[in-house]
């Protein structure tokens, strides 16, 4: 593919390409978050992050990698380059590897359907071959569908409520990331859409990761695992925690404990991370999430803690370096900064008070909008936009 200028089209929040240096800044800036220490060993722990290519695992992974040497593998599911830019997964993924290599530290990066059993069975021959076993699994999947590998169905998640419909407000967002005030109703879903839903974001393959590395023999003595997951603010509960995501999110929990069972006899453990919000590819096609997490911000201000942050707090709990703030329900909690009474109380005056005349100045929609174009690689400082890149960058090889 010959080199062009790449720019920020698509519709509302939905980009359609990504820029290839802008996303090796972006990355370059989360590695810069970590705050990366001295003396870091080159055989730190035996990792395998699923979703390691954006969001919570991207950020994940870039902190292992910095304050630990990790070792091991990440796998995500990226289009390549081809008629249009390859996605900024495939361009995160490639940054992230120059990070590894530049550290010294021995980690791969695989590009299959995280879901399908081949890519277990490739994953884990991976990890037999040059580590023998692992020590932590991380897994933050974000996916529209998946397809059961053992029943070949395809199932479809939804973002809808259960039991009745809800109106609440939202954000439009223009092609250029401009934003306005809706009002919107999102209608219930019916019992086959609920269940679908569980399928793509629940526990079940996340257990088939565990079980297949148990099955396999490389799970090492203390192995701990973790799922992310989100809880939020009452005022998004009706939409996420109380909808079809928060039934996904329940099995997930309910997941764990099974696996912290059948961990038992390595003295390991399954528990979920509870995070905090954060603008990601994944939240922001939730209703009513871009909206909050803008208030929030102007709440916060420079007090909200980014992905990064929290991974690095993760990471200390994984590595056993302190302890893990648990709730009543066994979750790990980083999101006690959003879930503040004060924080949560100053947001839900803001949501109250908010309309169309008044957005820009109750919402911090500039943040919100850098912040969204920053994971498609744009608005990154130092990047000429107007410069022509290649698009056609390989992925990293084992």
């Amino acid at each position: 593919m010959p080199e062009r200028i790449v720019s920020p089209t698509g519709r509302g929040l939905l980009l359609l390409d990504s820029h290839p240096t802008g996303c090796a800044a972006n990355v370059a800036r989360l590695r810069a978050e970590a705050d990366e220490p001295a003396g870091v060993p080159a055989d730190g722990p035996v990792a395998i992050v699923i979703g390691s290519s954006a969001g919570y695992g991207l950020a994940a992974t870039i902190a292992g990698l910095v304050q630990h040497g990790i070792r091991g593998v990440g796998v995500s599911f990226e289009r390549p380059p081809g008629r249009r830019t390859g996605t900024a997964g495939w361009y995160n993924t490639i940054a992230t590897d120059a990070i590894a290599r530049e550290l010294g530290h021995d980690f791969s990066f695989v590009n299959d359907d995280a879901f399908a059993d081949t890519t277990k069975s490739s994953v884990l021959d991976l990890i037999a071959k040059r580590y023998g076993g692992v020590d932590c699994l991380i897994y933050s999947v974000a996916a529209p569908r998946r397809t059961d590998p053992r029943s070949g169905v395809t199932y479809q998640s939804v973002i809808k409520t259960l039991g009745a419909p809800f109106s609440t407000k939202s954000l439009a967002f223009d092609s250029d990331g401009g934003a306005t005030l809706q009002d919107i109703t999102v209608e219930p879903a019916d019992e086959a859409e609920a269940a679908a839903t569980v399928q793509v974001m629940g526990g079940e393959d996340w257990s088939r990761w565990v079980d297949a590395l148990l099955e396999r023999g490389l799970v090492r003595d203390g192995f701990r695992t973790v799922a992310l997951t989100y809880i939020g603010s009452s005022v998004t509960a009706p939409i996420y925690r109380s909808g079809t995501i928060g039934a996904a999110k329940a099995h997930l929990e309910a997941s764990a404990k099974g696996l912290t069972d059948r961990l038992a006899a390595v003295g390991g453990s399954a528990t979920t991370v509870v995070n905090g919000a954060a603008v990601t590819q994944a939240s922001t096609a939730i209703p009513t999430i871009a909206l909050y997490t803008s208030l929030l911000r102007s709440v916060l201000g420079p007090r909200m803690q980014s992905p990064v942050q929290q991974s690095v707090q993760l990471w200390e709990f994984l590595t056993g370096k302190r302890p893990a703030d648990l709730d009543d329900e066994g979750r790990i909690r980083l999101d006690g900064w959003e879930l503040d009474p004060g924080v949560q109380s100053a947001v839900a005056e803001r949501w109250g008070l908010i309309t169309p005349d008044n957005l820009q100045e109750q919402a911090d929609l500039a943040w919100f909008r850098s912040q969204f174009r920053a994971l498609y690689g744009f608005d990154l400082p130092g990047v000429d936009y107007a410069q022509p890149v290649d698009p056609d960058l390989p992925w990293p090889s084992h």
